[in-house]
């Protein structure tokens, strides 16, 4: 089964990813040069961009505060933790954000590009798909991360 949402040339099939998008998480995956990564789809060039960076030393409040309330995103964020066996770590999440109060249109895009852009983010360890800040709180990162 196929849908088309107007103006958009295949809704099913995804957005394409832009370079730097894929570029930009290399750079989070391989040389740690950013904390986390916020994505958006612009629907005028029908592909994934990157909306805004975070830097090393920024934490997981800084990440969550730069999502949009009433918009969707996808996200990955590097979470660095210490196993029981003293072990430092690193996972990256990836983030489906979709709040409640964003527009249906919005919802549909993200929820049918979501697994070809997810494809394109080789490295990824975890998804969490979330509506509400609750569902992606740093207690849920640390529990899927052990």
């Amino acid at each position: 089964m196929s849908f088309r949402i107007k103006g958009v040339p295949n809704a099913a099939s995804g957005m394409r990813v832009a370079d730097d998008s894929k570029n930009t998480f290399l750079e989070l995956k391989k040389k740690k040069v950013y904390r986390y990564v916020i994505f958006k789809i612009d629907e005028k060039k029908n592909e994934v961009v990157v909306e805004k960076t975070g830097g090393p030393a920024e934490n997981y409040d800084d990440f969550a505060e730069s999502l949009p309330e009433n918009d969707c995103r996808y996200a990955v964020y590097d979470f660095d933790f210490v196993t029981s066996e003293n072990c430092q770590k690193s996972k990256i999440f990836f983030i489906a954000w979709s709040p409640a109060i964003s527009r249906i249109r919005a919802k549909m895009l993200y929820a049918t590009s979501k697994n070809s852009f997810k494809r394109a983010l080789d490295g990824v360890h975890y998804e969490i798909q979330a509506t509400d800040p609750t569902e992606m709180d740093l207690e849920v990162i640390r529990d899927r991360a052990r």
